[in-house]
């Protein structure tokens, strides 16, 4: 008995060696122990086979868009007291990618069940992030076979392996969109988390250098880190520096001011830029410069567990924005911004201070008006 403990316990301390590593990179990226609980025994079972994934969608088919101007869906909310255009009749196009909204291991890629929490969740990305680009233009929001949430915390190898897989989705979609629904007209990129790791690609391989860069007005890649060695792949586009110009991208990672002081290493390369300020890095916001926070509207379902039925979530009206309520200040690659802590808020904030879930909803209205600015100045100069 005393010989199979000795064992047993060997065998647990070579199991936590190897654990270990892993779980503080997960707490590095603002991950709960609940969450480490279910990498570890709710990720798939099986190796990456891009054969095992469900066909690509038909791009020509409105079922296999998330937004589009000409359907009613979430993206078409408007916060209480702001005025959206006609995207009907809109001069300027918005190409959104969204996030991360498959969180189950059944699979490495989305299954793109037509009635799903997985569904539920695009809709809450619509609502609460796409949304913000209807005071400007047309929104065009392509479903894709989204990588599950696990292909982020194994290897460096599988990951790469699977969003490359995927980006093929998105590079197809936005093929798609020029050749048939752009027509010609200026466009905006915009994104978050998953969706800016594929829309920097798009910037870098099908944009710039290319007859598109002078149709780009801008881009809104917003959250997921982008690493400024992605500036040596582009010519053309670079990061903004001020709230009216074209042709750039801005890009920013939202974590609580109480971590100011943080040694954060794994940021020191990423690209911040302030939603407030729209400088490329600089000091504190001005708390009378913020244009006004919206707080979302519905739930997100984060539920590691196989099942991927849908909870029945509404999503809309969207709230009234709250103006002049948060200061932000870029440091060493990350966006500090106002503590939430006590906040409706903070239900959308990681424990440690890890604000990804609220990259838009903070700076709703900052992104909302420097994009029509950023429309009318492209349309001033070249209209």
């Amino acid at each position: 008995m005393k010989k199979t403990l000795i064992v047993l316990a060997f065998f647990l301390m070579v199991i936590l060696a190897w654990a270990l590593p892993y779980f503080k990179d997960l707490r590095d990226q603002g991950l709960t122990a609940e969450i480490a609980y279910a990498y570890f025994f709710g990720r798939p079972d099986h190796i990456f086979n891009p054969k095992d994934a469900v066909p690509q969608l038909d791009y020509s088919k409105e079922s296999s868009w998330a937004s589009l101007p000409k359907i009613k869906d979430e993206a078409d909310l408007i916060p209480l007291g702001e005025v959206g255009i006609n995207q009907l009749n809109s001069k300027v196009d918005v190409f959104f990618v969204h996030p991360t909204g498959y969180l189950k291991g059944n699979y490495w890629t989305d299954p793109l069940d037509e009635e799903s929490a997985t569904k539920e969740n695009t809709r809450w990305m619509m609502a609460n992030q796409a949304s913000v680009f209807n005071g400007c233009c047309s929104i065009y929001a392509p479903h894709y076979r989204q990588a599950s949430i696990y292909s982020y915390y194994g290897s460096d190898k599988l990951r790469d392996e699977i969003h490359s897989f995927v980006y093929q989705d998105v590079k197809k979609a936005f093929e798609y969109f020029i050749k048939n629904y752009s027509n010609g007209r200026p466009f905006i990129i915009a994104s978050h988390s998953q969706g800016t790791g594929h829309s920097i690609r798009l910037l870098a391989e099908e944009i710039d250098g290319t007859n598109l860069y002078p149709r780009m007005v801008g881009a809104y890649i917003i959250g997921g880190e982008i690493s400024k060695s992605w500036l040596n792949k582009m010519d053309d586009i670079s990061i903004c520096d001020s709230p009216d110009e074209l042709g750039c991208f801005v890009h920013w990672d939202t974590i609580n001011v109480k971590y100011i002081d943080m040694n954060m290493q794994r940021y020191k390369n990423n690209i911040c830029v302030n939603p407030i300020t729209w400088k490329n890095e600089g000091t504190l916001s001005n708390l009378n410069d913020a244009r006004g926070a919206v707080y979302v509207s519905g739930n997100f379902s984060i539920d590691f567990g196989r099942d991927d039925d849908p909870k029945g979530e509404t999503f809309g009206p969207l709230e009234a924005p709250i103006k002049h309520y948060v200061q932000a200040q870029c440091k060493d690659g990350i966006l500090f911004a106002s503590d939430q802590t006590g906040t409706r808020f903070q239900g959308f904030a990681g424990s440690d201070g890890n604000y990804h879930g609220l990259d838009f909803a903070l700076f709703y209205i900052d992104i909302r008006e420097n994009a029509i600015l950023k429309v009318n100045t492209y349309l001033e100069a070249f209209d």
